[in-house]
């Protein structure tokens, strides 16, 4: 692994750390390098406040002139929340930048770089820029389609079923794999399940910050994720657990319905599709619109079906109890295919076992 590598690794290593505080800002990690030695490092923890360049520069105080800049992400050139930091490496004096990939936010995209030669620093690009893209999955869809990353979570026997014929689903998957899907929560922004699943499991909804089990130097959520319930026909009930949580609840409807007023919830409507339910892409939208990166959806067979059905779902997290629950259970996604040619085909990207489960990680192959 040649010199770049090894630094930019460890400034990915860094961004990693704010995997769960920065939205809707991109985790993003710098490592400051002046004579073959890191003299400041630091990553960006949470939005409004310092990003990853910054804290490095105050780590490395006067021995940044002169430095190398090993950056995850393009240094900013605008002014948002703080300051552009392609202004502060400038003013700092560093004499080289180099970065993993460009930043995908039309108020960047090429305009950090601009500047930073502009003023005479030599800038490179594209070093670890695999590994880099992967650490902000969501940010990056957002900024290039205005949709956030979908990443839908499902638990299963090995027959493939999530719950028995009366509905029955608690527990399938054992603690390790449960407190596996608070990691899940606590990255995303938003969270979604379809009120059936609020009538059948009663969720809250939550991340609860001791299953995180999170290492000294990583950084907590700063807040719940958005609880998102799929209501078309007005079912929520008021005495829903999730309404008493700390955080947010959206209930979303459809246009032209009345819907009684439900405490502790924000109620919006959007169009309904073909099927009289809430369209699934104006949801996105609207959650974009949010500022959402990265949404989770944690459902039933049907809603689940309905996201990959309408090819909105990028990314499939499942777990897989070792059980049997036998054929008259529930599947794990209704999906409307009756021949073998309509079947998915998916990637997988990791496999590995999570306590007495294993955790299958899947991207839907794109067609030629």
């Amino acid at each position: 692994m040649s010199q770049h590598a090894v630094y930019m690794a460890r400034a990915i290593a860094l961004a990693k750390q704010g995997l769960y505080s920065t939205a809707p800002n991109p985790r993003v990690g710098c490592v400051l390098v002046k004579d073959g030695r890191i003299v400041g490092e630091g990553f960006h923890v949470r939005a409004g406040e310092g990003h990853a360049e910054v804290n490095a520069l105050r780590a490395a105080a006067e021995q940044a002139r002169g430095a190398t800049a090993y950056v995850t992400l393009e240094p900013c050139s605008h002014f948002g929340r703080t300051p552009p930091c392609a202004d502060g490496l400038i003013n700092a004096g560093v004499s080289e930048v180099i970065c993993a990939m460009q930043d995908p936010n039309p108020l960047v995209a090429g305009n950090g770089f601009n500047k930073l030669r502009a003023a005479g620093i030599t800038v490179h690009s594209g070093v670890l820029e695999e590994q880099a893209r992967a650490l902000n999955p969501g940010f990056i869809k957002r900024m290039q389609t205005g949709l956030p990353f979908v990443r839908i979570k499902m638990a299963s026997s090995l027959d493939g079923r999530t719950a028995m014929q009366s509905g029955e689903s608690q527990w399938i998957t054992g603690p390790a794999a449960r407190a596996d899907v608070q990691k899940l929560r606590a990255r995303s922004s938003a969270i979604i399940c379809g009120v059936d699943s609020v009538l059948l499991d009663d969720p809250a909804l939550t991340v609860r910050a001791v299953e995180l089990k999170l290492s000294a130097e990583e950084a907590a959520p700063a807040q719940q994720p958005l609880r998102v319930v799929l209501d078309s026909q007005g079912r929520m009930p008021a005495s829903a657990k999730l309404l008493d949580q700390p955080g947010q609840t959206l209930l979303v409807g459809i246009v032209g319905r009345e819907y009684a007023p439900i405490a502790n919830a924000e109620r919006i409507c959007l169009a309904a599709d073909a099927n009289g339910r809430v369209d699934l892409n104006a949801l996105l939208l609207e959650l974009a619109k949010r500022q959402c990166n990265e949404v989770l959806v944690e459902t039933g067979a049907t809603l689940a079906g309905a996201f990959i059905d309408a090819g909105l779902c990028d990314e499939i997290v499942h777990y897989q109890a070792p059980c049997l629950m036998g054929s008259a259970a529930l599947p794990v996604f209704a999906l409307p295919f009756t021949k073998m040619a309509e079947r998915l085909l998916l990637d997988i990207q990791d496999v590995r076992q999570v306590g007495t489960d294993v955790r299958f990680t899947y991207r839907i192959k794109k067609s030629d």
